[in-house]
């Protein structure tokens, strides 16, 4: 069911005879994406396309186009919204005990208070004007993760240089 519907092998009679049919669809695909390349380079290059929020629209706009298609069944999707099975009922959300949000926290808030903030401040520094550079960011990183610098705070830094897309 799912090659039958949701390949398009059965738009065609025999779609292996002489690999015509597949050869069709890499063609098209090879069209399809050299136009877009030419258009992003139109647009300076793909970081001007991105700064400009162009690849992002698309990307949304290439969502928003196939949830349409799903819901309104004119693109199938095997288990989704044809040859589905009943549901006995909700699946149970995991829940996660309060408890262990405060184990969590007590345990950062510990880290925090325990590590070398200098060393960690230091590092994290490093890590910014690194990544204001061209350098490797990865010496960076594990230096800050060495000083207990944590996830959230490495982060940071990538995002305030790089911003988020």
């Amino acid at each position: 069911q799912v090659i039958a519907f949701e390949s398009g092998v059965t738009d065609t009679v025999d779609p292996l005879a002489g690999s015509y049919f597949v050869e069709s669809l890499t063609d098209e695909i090879e069209i399809a994406a050299l136009a877009y390349i030419d258009k992003i380079d139109a647009m300076g290059g793909s970081v001007n396309a991105i700064e400009n929020g162009y690849i992002q629209q698309e990307i949304a706009n290439a969502s928003y186009q196939y949830q349409k298609e799903v819901e309104q069944g004119e693109r199938i999707i095997v288990g989704v919204n044809k040859f589905t099975q009943e549901k006995e009922g909700i699946t149970d959300v995991l829940n996660i005990d309060e408890s262990i949000r405060v184990i969590q926290t007590d345990k950062l808030n510990s880290l925090k208070a325990e590590r070398n903030n200098e060393a960690v401040k230091l590092a994290l520094d490093n890590l910014t004007a690194a990544a204001k550079s061209e350098r490797n960011l990865m010496p960076f990183i594990l230096s800050a993760v060495e000083e207990y610098a944590t996830l959230g705070e490495i982060a940071d830094c990538m995002r305030n240089v790089f911003g988020e897309y």
